[in-house]
């Protein structure tokens, strides 16, 4: 499975850089294991914040970030197989538990709900 993990980027951190990237590293926290279960790992911000960068983004919630941060998480869910919902408020996490509701994909609230790969898998 394709599995995005959700859970608070910016929330909570009054746009502070040092507390933004913790909030990165609880996100990637859980990639490693995700993999090592036979998935793929997904985090959003995987994606937009080099798109961001491009996008000449200067700051958290400006003209380039908004048309990209939350743009990018959903059209990743349309490709993704599951969600990990990790813990911490997040407006952003929150739809996305939403939206993959609505496309009947499974929330997983922790790594140990999220079963191992079965079949034929590439090591």
């Amino acid at each position: 499975m394709l599995i995005l993990i959700a859970g608070p980027y910016r929330s909570g951190t009054n746009d502070d850089p040092v507390l933004i990237r913790k909030n990165l590293s609880r996100l990637e926290a859980p990639a490693l294991a995700i993999f090592r279960k036979g998935h793929i790992p997904m985090i959003g911000e995987w994606v937009a914040l080099p798109l961001m960068q491009l996008a000449g983004s200067e700051k958290p919630g400006d003209a380039a970030w908004e048309e990209i941060q939350y743009p990018v998480a959903h059209r990743l869910l349309l490709k993704c197989d599951a969600v990990l919902r990790i813990e911490g408020d997040s407006k952003g996490a929150d739809q996305d538990v939403a939206i993959a509701q609505k496309l009947g994909l499974p929330v997983y609230r922790s790594l140990e709900e999220i079963p191992a790969a079965t079949g034929h898998h590439m090591q």
